[in-house]
């Protein structure tokens, strides 16, 4: 068997095209090998084995490697303890190098130390690459230094840098980077494989196939320049579904950006909130399980089992709420305008920890991102990056007149509604609900004030 100078691992990247770490791995030198690694320390963990995320994640490595095969080359699929898994690689192939594209969630930037530091005992060097934002923390910064907290300053620095400092994968202008890397270097410089190498079933890592709806992303000019006039309306098929293909990197992200800078600014601003939330994350990775303000820390979380359970299925008696927890369930997808509605209902009327919330998301949307899932739920419970949050509770009835006043959507996911099968009231109606939030958080961020 031929061995590789340099192995490239995929990741949150699955794609060949406009990928920063293959680019530079390939330009390097060949031959190439690229592989995947299926996490058991993530997979272990997934509450079931009916993961809509798995089933996509692998039927998106058949097309990475039919891709691959194309050029006379193939992708290599293991499954395990990535640290195991190394060490063998290390071992047995024994490559010059490991290229990879940066992943920013704590588990990874762990789990990346560890593979480099097991690498560097044989002297194999481990490269990281920009792959996954437009911007990386210390790109967007205060003139007077450090990072950004809140979002329009942040926005406004971000939009100046776009043109000067937005490239592709290989450091040139945007103008630029729709130009592949030219075809017949695959072939020379991908490590060439006489057969194909089977994928991990799977059944033989426990988990079945889901079958749910995951539509492409959008690309219909149509579509995406009525984005800022159809987004916030969830009974319009109005949004893009980029989310779980940036997720997995199934589309490049500079790809999109530039499609919606070419379209729609509302759609760019999304893309800008997506950065945001994850230089947030780069700069302050205690939000990962803690509130960025520590005053908040200090709520007294009610934490109703019942009122939770109630929520996540869908029986708040909030008719908004309850279709968009019952479209989350049937379809690892919920509007976005509905998400900020369901979270602050459970944060501010049940005053229920965000954190639950968070968690219930992870387990159940499919373009879970930890930064953006975490910097939404700290925006809707007050604790994070936002000045002067915690006033902010949504009135659930004007929403739904605003942005659903014909029921249509609530009737798509609620039957019952309508009928006296569904409550008369909700379970926390809005006038005390909102009342008993202010008064809590107003006291307890009194006391915070006081201990300080």
């Amino acid at each position: 068997m031929a061995k590789p100078a340099t192995i490239f691992w995929h990741r949150r990247d699955l794609r060949i095209s406009d990928n920063a770490g293959l680019y530079h791995a390939l330009k390097a030198g060949g031959p190439v090998l690229p592989i995947f690694i299926f996490d058991r320390n993530i997979l272990d963990k997934l509450p079931s084995q009916q993961d809509a995320r798995v089933t996509f994640i692998h039927d998106s490595l058949g097309d990475l490697a039919q891709a691959y095969r194309a050029y006379g080359s193939d992708l290599r699929v293991y499954y395990g303890f990535p640290l195991e898994i190394w060490a063998q690689l290390r071992d047995e192939l024994r490559p010059r190098a490991v290229y990879t594209n940066r992943d920013y969630e704590p588990y990874a930037l762990e789990r990346d130390r560890a593979v480099a530091d097991l690498l560097s005992l044989r002297d194999i060097s481990f490269r990281t690459f920009k792959d996954h934002v437009i911007f990386e923390s210390e790109e967007v910064q205060k003139k007077a230094g450090g990072p950004y907290t809140v979002f329009t300053p942040y926005m406004r620095t971000w939009r100046q840098r776009l043109e000067s400092r937005m490239v592709d994968h290989a450091g040139k202008p945007l103008s630029y980077y729709l130009k592949p890397y030219p075809t017949e270097r695959y072939t020379t410089y991908l490590l060439q494989e006489s057969a194909p190498y089977p994928i991990p079933s799977l059944e033989a890592m426990g988990f079945e196939r889901t079958e749910i709806d995951l539509p492409p992303p959008a690309e219909k000019t149509s579509l995406l320049s009525q984005y800022d006039k159809q987004r916030d309306y969830p009974a319009v098929e109005g949004t893009t579904r980029w989310g779980h293909h940036l997720r997995h990197g199934t589309v490049s992200v500079r790809n999109r950006a530039r499609l919606a800078q070419s379209t729609n600014d509302t759609l760019l601003g999304e893309l800008i909130w997506r950065d945001f939330y994850s230089n947030i994350l780069q700069a302050f990775p205690h939000v990962a399980t803690g509130n960025y303000r520590k005053a908040y820390d200090h709520i007294p979380w009610l934490n109703d089992e019942e009122h939770f359970e109630r929520w996540c299925e869908g029986r708040t008696g909030v008719p908004i709420v309850d279709a968009g927890m019952r479209q989350l369930n049937a379809t690892g997808f919920m509007h976005n305008r509905i998400r900020m509605i369901v979270a602050s209902y459970l944060t501010k009327h049940l005053l229920i920890d965000w954190r639950l919330g968070e968690k219930y998301f992870a387990d159940k949307l499919l373009c879970y991102e930890l930064a953006s899932n975490n910097g939404g739920w700290q925006w809707a419970a007050g604790g994070g990056v936002d000045a002067q949050p915690y006033f902010r509770i949504f009135n659930f009835d004007s929403q739904q007149r605003k942005f659903d006043k014909d029921y249509r959507y609530v009737k798509r996911w609620v039957a019952e509604y309508g009928t006296d099968a569904y409550p008369a009231e909700p379970i926390v109606p809005y006038k005390f609900g909102r009342e008993r939030a202010l008064s809590v958080y107003k006291q307890a961020l009194a006391e915070a004030r006081n201990t300080e």
